[in-house]
């Protein structure tokens, strides 16, 4: 492990250790969602000596969803180690962590529990590189599970990507596959600036073919389907749902392209711009409820920067705006196939 250093890293500092300082083995295979993470957190930590794993259970459990099994045992209680339950304290170490030069990564068991640390978050995570006129870039990444589709309940199944997104100074991620889990939380980790990486939970047993060399760029959006007639903008727990729905909508006759938009904010206009002016039809699916969501941002922008190529109304589909439903009606609160038709339907087509 490091020795914690008194001075304060500079912005070139920061930018320079960007890059994992020892390569490590590259690996192509199957995996779940939740063992991409692992190796992604496992190489990086192998990689970087700075890196620094912690949180509520993180240890000798590995994790309430055991995305950090056996890292205890490979690295040492020094690398990967458990904390009090306490979410503002866990944060705030990080980022007294960070102002030395170590690299902490830090998980949030559930989405709602990282709220009693969102005040470390505005106030200190996201401003401290603007305070300091770009002196110390806190170099973290605070991993937070999110999104329904398990049965849980109020408190475990929230989607509060919103609160990260709507704050300056946060990168916000969400992976949908198993592959960019590993790439991009590679790339969050190896980032000079803080990033919120949010995990969504249905997805953690999700499989897929990952190789180790592939690299992601945050801030970029994936073209994951091409199509002609409509495009279909979503992210994270939404993205199968958006890939069924092109699915059935080709099944009638649409050309669906599909976007994962991968990198919150800041957003990637330009992949969501050129598609949309090349359509003329947009949907953005997502799990939150839409008043004042990143969905509504994202319609926001496509409204503003492609009016005069559209054929119909940007569509929303969106969780309700309420609080998540219980396990029993929770089917009905998310976003589904049925209600993406639905608006596929509304957007104005000469044949309707």
């Amino acid at each position: 492990m490091s020795t914690v250093t008194a001075s304060r890293p500079s912005a070139v500092a920061n930018e320079a250790s960007a890059q994992p300082a020892t390569p490590v083995p590259t690996v192509v295979e199957t995996m779940t969602m939740a063992g991409a993470l692992n190796r992604a957190l496992a190489d990086s930590l192998a990689g970087d000596d700075r890196v620094i794993v912690f949180g509520e259970d993180v240890g000798a459990l590995g994790g309430v969803f055991r995305i950090t099994d056996g890292l205890t045992e490979r690295f040492g209680e020094q690398r990967c180690f458990d904390t009090p339950l306490a979410e503002s304290g866990i944060v705030g170490t990080a980022v007294g962590m960070a102002m030395n030069g170590l690299v902490p990564v830090v998980e949030m068991q559930f989405d709602a529990f990282a709220l009693p640390a969102f005040e470390q978050v505005v106030s200190h995570v996201a401003k401290l590189g603007n305070r300091t006129r770009g002196d110390v870039r806190p170099q973290l990444v605070i991993r937070i599970p999110y999104g329904g589709g398990i049965g849980g309940v109020e408190h475990h199944c929230d989607s509060s990507e919103a609160y990260y997104a709507h704050t300056p100074g946060l990168t916000v991620v969400s992976p949908s596959t198993p592959q960019d889990a590993y790439s991009l939380l590679r790339a969050a980790i190896a980032s000079p600036d803080p990033v919120i990486f949010m995990e969504p939970k249905k997805l953690y047993w999700s499989k897929g073919k990952v190789d180790t060399s592939i690299t992601a760029e945050l801030r970029r959006a994936s073209v994951v389907r091409q199509g002609s007639d409509l495009t279909l903008v979503s992210y994270g727990p939404s993205m199968p749902i958006a890939l069924e729905a092109a699915a059935a909508a080709e099944a009638e006759g649409r050309s669906v392209e599909v976007i994962d938009v991968r990198t919150l904010t800041p957003f990637d206009d330009h992949t969501v711009v050129e598609s949309v002016r090349r359509t003329g039809r947009a949907i953005v699916i997502a799990e939150a409820p839409g008043f004042a969501s990143v969905a509504a941002e994202i319609q926001a922008r496509i409204f503003e920067q492609c009016f005069e190529f559209l054929e119909a109304p940007v569509r929303r589909v969106t969780g309700f705006d309420t609080p998540f439903a219980s396990p029993k009606f929770e089917h009905w609160y998310l976003p589904d196939v049925d209600r993406v038709l639905d608006a596929v339907d509304s957007l104005h087509w000469e044949d309707n």
